[in-house]
């Protein structure tokens, strides 16, 4: 069982990696595309959906990274092995999403007064393109890649729908200036993307600060495990129960459970392990069965 777990794992990840590769190749080419347009046609909403796509590339070519980590093999002093740097990318890219999003804000608020001259026409072609570009990337990580359980891919893919979503802002923007010649229209937009950014970034940090702080996977309800767990026939007590995430889609689980004497140890330890596996698809669990005659100090957390 713990063989055909990690040979799933295994085909997830390497869906991940194909699928990121895909739309990394897609987000980047648009992105050089945005960006010089944006500076061909003196669009601050090209610019800033430029500025989303690298956010984006960057997403995807610290992901790539920490899959390639974490396929290496644990050692002597990681025995967790390299898995959590996919968490510590996906901080970083939270991280930078903030700092794009205050430039593009910066950037607006000194439009507002004097609106620039935009080259509309152009910058709604553009960004029809970058739309489409989206559409594909979003696309193919849907198809080849694990956008609903790892953080890494589900951020990316968050990502690119909030970059079609800017697409979508600067052809409207392009729109209002070109009928309307309506040119706060561009720095509005901008904000929004801007808006659009921080959402996004605020969910990636807020996962990953507490996948890095030990907390319990957001499925799983520590008091349901203790209630399932002490239901078992022979268990007196559960204790010291810890449950916590690796890295996306591997999580673990340790506790201590006390057990009536005449109990057979194996029997209610192997119905704890198949009740926690197939109730949380927890493989990865160390317990600790117990009788009243150990001694085992209480222990702080």
């Amino acid at each position: 069982m713990g063989n055909h777990q990690h040979n799933h794992f295994a085909e997830k990840r390497a869906g991940n990696k194909h699928g990121l590769i895909i739309a990394l190749s897609i987000t980047t080419f648009i992105m050089f595309l945005e960006f010089f347009g944006g500076l061909f046609t003196n669009s601050l909403a090209l610019l800033s959906d430029s500025g989303h796509m690298l956010s984006d590339a960057s997403s995807m070519a610290l992901s790539l990274v920490a899959i390639w980590f974490a396929s290496r093999p644990p050692s002597s002093n990681k025995t967790y092995g390299y898995y959590r740097f996919e968490i510590l990318a996906a901080l970083f890219n939270g991280v930078t999403l903030f700092v794009i999003a205050g430039f593009i804000v910066k950037e607006a608020i000194q439009r507002f007064n004097d609106p620039p001259t935009v080259a509309s026409g152009t910058m709604i072609i553009l960004a029809l393109i970058g739309l489409l570009a989206n559409i594909l990337s979003a696309f193919f990580l849907l198809k080849k890649a694990d956008v609903k359980e790892n953080i890494n891919l589900k951020s990316a893919y968050i990502h690119i729908i909030g970059d079609a979503l800017g697409s979508v802002g600067a052809i409207l923007a392009g729109l209002l200036m070109l009928l309307f010649d309506w040119y706060i229209a561009d720095p509005i937009i901008s904000v929004i993307v801007a808006l659009l950014i921080l959402k996004s970034a605020w969910g990636v940090l807020k996962q990953s600060i507490h996948i890095l702080m030990e907390g319990s996977p957001v499925t799983v309800d520590k008091e349901e495990v203790l209630a399932m767990l002490k239901n078992i026939e022979g268990v007196k007590n559960v204790h010291d129960l810890h449950i916590w995430t690796i890295t996306s889609g591997l999580d673990t689980l340790s506790c201590h459970i006390l057990i009536e004497e005449g109990k057979d140890e194996q029997v209610v330890l192997q119905q704890a392990i198949n009740l926690i596996r197939d109730n949380y698809k927890i493989e990865h669990t160390t317990i600790q069965i117990e009788k009243s005659n150990l001694q085992h100090r209480e222990l702080s957390i």
